[in-house]
């Protein structure tokens, strides 16, 4: 076993006993990760700062249930997103939920745009479009949720989360337009 990884298990270990110099280091180690994660989701740092914070209470709160099956820093940020977004649904924010009749959704995959388009400009993009879709393009592009797990997640259909993804991309097409989207 390598001294990081031993370094890091006693790390658990200690939150796990709930020792605060070890929460301290866990914090330390993954709270600017966490917090650019949460700022995906809402628009305001203050609140991605306090959403965070209120995700790391619940890592703490709930470390005796992390069993390793995945890493920490994986597991930590599924809460951030979770916490996330249930901030939102308690701001109300409306995530359509479409009758699954009478809608066919085309699954595009083109999601190609020129060399100059950088991740800054396009996570940008996102930020600036309506948390309905900016929230299930985050799940979707930068977390690697499926449409299935989506649709748990925000308790909306899979068709729903298609179609939310379908208009974030058109929203998110038009405004990279000035790039020469491709």
């Amino acid at each position: 076993m390598s001294k990081t990884v031993y370094l890091h298990n006693k790390i658990i270990e200690g939150c796990k006993q709930n020792k605060a110099k070890s929460q301290m280091q866990l914090y330390d180690k993954y709270c600017n990760a966490m917090y650019i994660i949460a700022q995906r989701y809402v628009k305001d740092n203050f609140i991605a700062e306090d959403v965070m914070q209120d995700a790391f209470i619940k890592v703490f709160k709930n470390i005796q249930n992390f069993k390793g099956e995945v890493t920490i820093g994986a597991w930590i940020k599924k809460i951030v997103i979770n916490q996330c977004i249930d901030y939102l649904k308690k701001k109300k924010i409306e995530l359509v939920s479409l009758e699954n009749s009478k809608i066919e959704i085309v699954e595009e995959n083109n999601w190609t745009v020129t060399e100059d388009v950088t991740f800054e400009i396009v996570n940008n993009a996102i930020n600036n479009l309506p948390d309905k879709y900016k929230v299930v393009l985050n799940l979707y592009l930068l977390e690697g949720y499926d449409h299935q797990e989506i649709a748990q997640i925000l308790n909306i259909t899979e068709v729903a989360s298609r179609s939310q993804l379908m208009r974030g991309k058109n929203k998110l097409k038009s405004q990279l337009k000035k790039y020469n989207y491709v």
